[in-house]
């Protein structure tokens, strides 16, 4: 019989009835973006997604920076699987890449040691008086979007088109490594052949820059940011990946991982302050998005309700270029309708 190979590359995505898990991270650098997740699915979608006020950190960052033992992270992911479980839900999202790489990790380990889930469901029994049922799927946000991508094309006002010259904006698709290269099969397209945001940008009009360090880490890493002194090995795989998209002249990121995003935006006002360099002819950079940022923009959300005014790489150039509408006097305006201070302004990136 013939085989299929492209069946390797393909990944089970549950079409309705989520629980939610929120990042500790990425509400501090996009505040937007995981509530307007949540809108996008309820309000566009019409899906059915459980966000709990009982949730907490999954650890990753403290495992991976072997600051949290790989016990105790089980079982404080076993507590977040309790309130899935309490709930009735079956199909688990977790909103951080890192989350989702672990929990990856830690059903591999659970399904290839049933001792140790049991010593798992031992532990968290004893400390919580709780139980859990493991997911019977675990995707992705951004795998959501891109099992939706056409049907969130219907219901979207804007594409990713230049309304000047009619021709598709030029787009980078960064992905995040906890996503696809611990585990590559649980990643649409495999560590090989990522395609999860990809087919978002292709999706929705967009074309897709390939540059020769497409796949090389933005250089988070955890220890080489959260120790001060190693910062310069972030910035510097950040750095690299800039150089090489440079010629393409790309008119926007688009990241699913929330430190990817982050430092790639980030980092472009450190280097334009350190080295007086752009990646971009005019000196404003290169925009970054996060694909729940990117979707919200073009299904006709308020660019400041999504937060994209907190970016150090502004955004308005990218609004003009589709015609997106936003009122320039609420870009810092606060929830209870304040104008709040305008930032200081970057001396060599320009706004």
């Amino acid at each position: 019989m013939e085989k299929r190979y492209w069946n390797e590359y393909v990944k089970e995505i549950a079409d309705d009835h989520f629980f939610y898990e929120r990042s500790c991270i990425r509400q501090t650098f996009f505040p937007g973006s995981e509530a307007v997740f949540l809108k996008i699915l309820r309000n566009d979608l019409g899906k059915d997604i459980y966000d709990s006020s009982h949730q907490h950190t999954c650890t990753g960052i403290g495992y991976h920076s072997d600051v949290v033992p790989y016990e105790t992270t089980m079982t404080i992911v076993g507590r977040l699987f309790s309130l899935m479980t309490e709930r009735g839900y079956k199909n688990y999202i977790p909103s951080c890449i890192t989350s989702f790489g672990l929990m990856t990790e830690l059903i591999e380990t659970w399904n290839e040691n049933p001792a140790v889930l049991e010593k798992t469901r031992d532990y968290l029994y004893k400390a919580t008086g709780r139980s859990f049922d493991l997911p019977e799927n675990i995707a992705h946000p951004s795998d959501v979007f891109f099992k939706f991508r056409h049907e969130l094309k219907s219901k979207m006002k804007y594409q990713l088109i230049n309304r000047y010259t009619g021709k598709p904006l030029r787009g980078v698709d960064h992905i995040g490594c906890h996503y696809a290269k611990i585990f590559p099969k649980h990643g649409i397209g495999n560590a090989e052949f990522p395609h999860v945001l990809a087919g978002m940008i292709e999706a929705w009009g967009g074309e897709v820059i390939d540059y020769p360090e497409r796949r090389h880490c933005c250089g988070f890493g955890f220890r080489q940011y959260l120790i001060q002194e190693n910062r310069g090995y972030s910035i510097a795989n950040s750095k690299k990946k800039l150089e090489s998209m440079e010629p393409y002249e790309p008119d926007f990121i688009i990241s699913n991982c929330p430190g990817c995003a982050m430092f790639l935006d980030k980092w472009q006002y450190t280097i334009a302050e350190m080295e007086h360099k752009t990646y971009d002819r005019e000196g404003y950079g290169i925009p970054v998005f996060t694909y729940e940022e990117l979707a919200g923009l073009l299904l006709g959300y308020d660019p400041w309700t999504l937060g994209v005014q907190l970016h150090q790489v502004q955004c308005e150039r990218f609004l003009n270029k589709i015609g997106i509408e936003y009122n320039p006097e609420d870009k810092y305006k606060g929830a209870s309708g304040k104008i709040l201070r305008t930032p200081e302004k970057p001396k060599n990136l320009k706004v």
